[in-house]
């Protein structure tokens, strides 16, 4: 079974600490979340599982053997930093990239003609790199990633650049990649594109583990306090809410809020001072807190009551 597996990993850099005994394990067919501030340790744990760079202590394993030149072969890596040939056209450059994965050159010339395809692309191959948009360029160093068909796949902000219908393009991808039985490590900033592909997650601060858990059980351990409500009519009892240090605003704009529960305020209060001064309420809805408020919270040893409104 193609498991990845972190066990006590630490990295230094002279003096610098840069990742601290850190442990995880990645099952095949599931999206693992890497998240974490700039600074963390995120890229240097990453390294060492793509054998750029090899860890100080601790050990790292794919399908039970440790991560090398062989692992290598069977893996497929979207560095935050692309790494295309600029004055290369495109359909060689892949052609080039699929065969030092280990492709013959026919293998490589026929999965480069059919996820070009995949991105009604296929008119890039005679271009140079140089000469495509940047949003282009991403999808090449993405089709370059996959073109192998690795086992182990890690995708670091692969959304960048993209417009929403190539993002969609991609996630879909992604989850096919998954539902495949890939082992996906997925790093991102954009922690709504982590809430909508991942489904375990591991927060890194100051190269230590914060949080680890699948989505739904970090999701759930702080609790359901965050409120969303779509409305017509004044808004007013939001001031008076807020004044009464009862909840916090987050986002507001007409005939929509989302907010937090504060203290020991409960949904049905605060429903019962919004009914009176609203004309009509068409959604009230509790839920947990989003992740990006999870993710300020874990990084800062924040409680929900002391954050502060991102």
């Amino acid at each position: 079974m193609s498991r990845l597996i972190v066990d006590t990993v630490t990295k230094r850099y002279g003096a610098h600490l840069a990742v601290d005994g850190v442990s995880f394990e990645v099952e095949p067919g599931r999206i693992f979340g890497v998240l974490g501030p700039n600074g963390a340790g995120k890229t240097s744990t990453i390294r060492m599982i793509t054998y750029i760079t090899s860890p100080d202590e601790g050990r790292i394993t794919f399908g039970g053997e440790p991560v090398g030149p062989a692992s290598q072969q069977r893996m497929g890596y979207l560095p935050e930093e692309r790494g295309l040939y600029r004055k290369m056209k495109v359909g060689e450059q892949l052609v080039y990239l699929g065969q030092l994965k280990g492709l013959s050159k026919s293998e490589a010339r026929d999965a480069a003609r059919r996820w070009l395809d995949r991105f009604d692309a296929r008119s890039w191959a005679s271009k140079k790199v140089e000469e495509l948009s940047k949003g282009m360029q991403q999808k090449v160093q993405f089709i370059a990633t996959i073109l192998h068909d690795p086992q182990l796949l890690i995708f670091d902000e692969p959304f960048s650049g993209l417009d929403p219908i190539n993002a969609a393009l991609l996630q879909d991808i992604i989850l096919e990649l998954r539902e495949a039985g890939r082992t996906i490590l997925f790093a991102s900033h954009r922690m709504e594109q982590v809430e909508q592909l991942c489904d375990d997650l591991f927060l890194i601060a100051n190269g230590r583990e914060v949080l680890h858990g699948s989505l739904r059980d970090v999701k759930r351990s702080f609790g359901k306090n965050t409120v969303t409500m779509e409305f017509s009519g004044g808004d007013g009892f939001l001031d008076q809410l807020e004044e009464r240090e009862a909840i916090r605003v987050r986002s507001r704009t007409a005939g929509h809020a989302e907010f937090r529960l504060l203290g020991e305020t409960t949904a049905r209060q605060v429903l019962e001072t919004a009914l009176p001064r609203v004309d009509e309420l068409y959604r009230f809805e509790l839920n947990e807190p989003p992740l990006s408020e999870i993710f300020v919270m874990a990084v800062n040893g924040q409680s929900p009551d002391t954050l502060e409104p991102a």
